[in-house]
């Protein structure tokens, strides 16, 4: 199935840049079939051979590193560019239409296998749950993209009936040209503006999902989340457009589509929250699209645990439950969180400041039943001089959080940050890992 992105890469002047994760899996794929094709690698990282001493044998191998490893993009035939590279600051106009990525060239060749899913927050819970739907349901399905999971790591794999569900960060849509045939945008809030020249640049990459369908696919949202339907609405796309808000109702605690009763909200789910609610709602309604069974469909829904570092429940000590939330970057998440967990008396916030605004955390802060804040710095610090309470502790340090937690927690703690994790940590897998090890440190 890979076949027609070989015979599209063979003869070009090919540049690779990034050479994280997904670069490396691009330049696997490429040398495995075109051993003699010219390539060029470009990353800022200057110990990049001494890190990968493999490429020293690469004889049609050139490796460009430093601070200036972006300049003469123009010269490349093709720029397969990986996710985490930023060209915010770069004049791109003499060589957008070469930007691609594992993501653009699967489009490209194979959009109607593939399922993808974008949004601000829920991203990677969706998508794995929809993933796990499918192979439940016998299905030749695939987990991909944004989760961590290169598409090139699994491309051989792939056949003509395979589902490709793939999760989509803004920085992997930005510069496509297909969207999948069947797309899931989930919300939209304010985010990643240190990647991104403004919040408008940011929501436009998103909306890639739908830019490029025609009407024999398939575009699924939901007005309840004004920013995403507002532009949506301005969009003028041409897509079947499904929009989950006015498909669904919610009575007596039970989910309505069609006028049938098909879910109980109130079920033994170990999704909580009315933001996993919605997320639910977006998978029986793909179910239904795809035809699936729908029964099965909500024993695996109801039988999906969360994932590491979402709502994730670390452990019960001295009678106090511990949560770890660190995915929360935004406001928005940590007010879901404290909302479905209800009981929170204790939350630890703060993070990178990106200029997010906060004013509608503090409000809900200042209104919640919340008794112990513990602030961290950048925005924690900021945020924690708004708050009218007591009990509002500046720490400097995890270490220092999670000792106060331990003091004057009396029923449940969670770490939801509010913000990016880049201030103090590699990213939040690294902040939600090191929490928990604090947590379960009997010393």
């Amino acid at each position: 199935m890979y076949n027609k992105i070989l015979e599209h890469l063979k003869n070009k002047k090919i540049a690779i840049v990034g050479f994280g994760r997904e670069g490396k899996s691009t330049y696997k794929f490429i040398r495995k079939y075109l051993n003699n094709q010219e390539l060029e690698i470009l990353d800022g990282n200057e110990k990049l051979l001494e890190l990968n001493e493999e490429l020293k044998n690469d004889k049609n191998l050139k490796i460009i590193t430093g601070k200036n490893y972006l300049d003469n993009l123009e010269k490349y035939d093709l720029i397969i560019k990986s996710p985490g590279v930023k060209f915010k600051d770069l004049d791109i106009s003499k060589f957008e239409d070469k930007i691609t990525s594992q993501l653009g060239l699967t489009l490209d060749f194979y959009k109607q296998n593939v399922i993808g899913i974008t949004g601000t927050k829920g991203k990677s819970t969706t998508t794995s749950l929809i993933f796990k739907v499918l192979k439940d349901q016998g299905y030749d399905a695939y987990l991909l993209g944004n989760i961590g999971i290169p598409i090139f790591d699994y491309i051989e794999k792939f056949n003509e009936n395979s589902k490709l569900v793939i999760e989509m960060a803004a920085l992997q849509l930005e510069y496509v040209k297909t969207s999948p045939h069947i797309g899931i945008i989930l919300n939209l809030f304010e985010e990643h503006l240190d990647f991104f020249k403004s919040k408008e640049h940011y929501f436009l990459a998103k909306l890639n999902m739908f830019k490029y369908q025609d009407n024999s696919d398939y575009g699924l949202y939901t007005s309840s989340n004004e920013t995403l339907d507002k532009y949506v609405q301005n969009g003028n796309y041409i897509t079947n457009l499904i929009d989950i808000n006015k498909e669904f109702k919610i009575e007596n605690n039970y989910v309505f589509y069609d006028n049938k009763k098909i879910y109980d909200s109130n079920s033994e789910r170990l999704l909580l929250g009315k933001h996993n609610l919605t997320n639910i709602m977006f998978v029986l309604r793909l179910s239904e699209l795809l035809k699936l069974d729908l029964q099965k469909t909500i024993n695996t829904i109801n039988q999906f645990k969360p994932l590491e570092h979402r709502m994730e429940y670390v452990a019960t000590i001295n009678g106090v439950k511990y949560y770890n939330d660190a995915i929360a970057t935004i406001p928005e998440a940590t007010i879901n969180c404290v909302e479905a967990l209800k009981d929170v008396d204790t939350i630890i916030f703060g993070g990178m400041d990106r200029g997010i605004d906060y004013n509608d955390l503090i409000d809900f802060f200042n209104n919640s039943k919340i008794k112990n804040f513990i602030c961290m710095p950048d925005t924690g610090y900021k945020i924690g001089k708004e708050i009218k309470s007591k009990n509002v502790y500046m720490v400097e340090t995890l270490e220092d959080a999670v000792k106060k937690a331990k003091e004057v927690t009396k029923n449940i703690c969670v770490m939801s940050p509010a913000a990016s994790s880049y201030n103090a940590f590699k990213n939040f897998e690294e902040k939600g890992r090191i929490y928990k090890e604090l947590i379960n440190d009997k010393n």
